[in-house]
């Protein structure tokens, strides 16, 4: 059985779903998704893979600037624990002046890169056998390269949102990578309703 390990970029993997299939007056936790179950589900697709880990990186949110939010990160975050996923996380960067900003946003810093790492180190260290990475974010292109090159043997795929009005996926100039579209039936059956600001629906 060929090892999988599934790596998530949490904010764009959900970003990208809201794209896809929702509106911006929908409620904000449509488009979260159960990542132990988007492992179960890309591992399944082929008979001679097993799910060996899923890990998810995302900013954190600064408990002073915006407690709500830092809150409902940190339960979210121990709900994917609580799954057996690995989750990283880093503070996330500030506009100066927050939140007086002109409309600028709190911006994720390093997550890419921490995801790269990751990709490259257990690869090197033999810890899968396939990599399904889950973002649009063209940072990771030079990771994916590596391991591609280095690491003989290795499987790297990507997974991304489609629908008939937005798909996104992580591409590669020159090289035909295997992508696992997912698409609204997909969205639904991994879907997660909870209002981590703190309420259930």
């Amino acid at each position: 059985m060929k090892r999988v390990v599934v790596f998530i970029d949490a904010q764009n993997f959900y970003r990208n779903a809201r794209r896809a299939f929702f509106d911006a007056n929908d409620p904000h936790w449509f488009g979260q998704v159960r990542p132990a179950a988007v492992g179960q589900l890309l591992a399944a697709r082929d008979a001679d893979r097993q799910l060996s880990g899923v890990r998810l990186y995302t900013g954190r949110p600064d408990a002073s600037l915006q407690p709500k939010a830092h809150a409902a990160n940190v339960r979210q975050c121990s709900a994917w624990e609580s799954d057996g996923c690995y989750v990283f996380q880093r503070p996330l960067r500030y506009p100066p002046a927050w939140p007086n900003t002109g409309g600028r946003r709190p911006e994720e810093k390093g997550i890419d890169v921490a995801l790269a790492v990751d990709l490259t180190r257990l690869a090197q260290e033999d810890r899968f056998d396939v990599a399904i990475v889950c973002t649009g974010d063209t940072d990771l292109i030079p990771a994916v390269e590596d391991v591609l090159q280095y690491s003989a043997g290795i499987q790297v795929e990507v997974a991304g949102w489609r629908s008939t009005r937005y798909r996104q996926r992580l591409s590669l100039p020159g090289r035909n990578i295997w992508c696992h579209w997912l698409q609204r039936a997909d969205c639904e059956q991994v879907r997660d309703d909870t209002d981590y600001s703190g309420q259930l629906t």
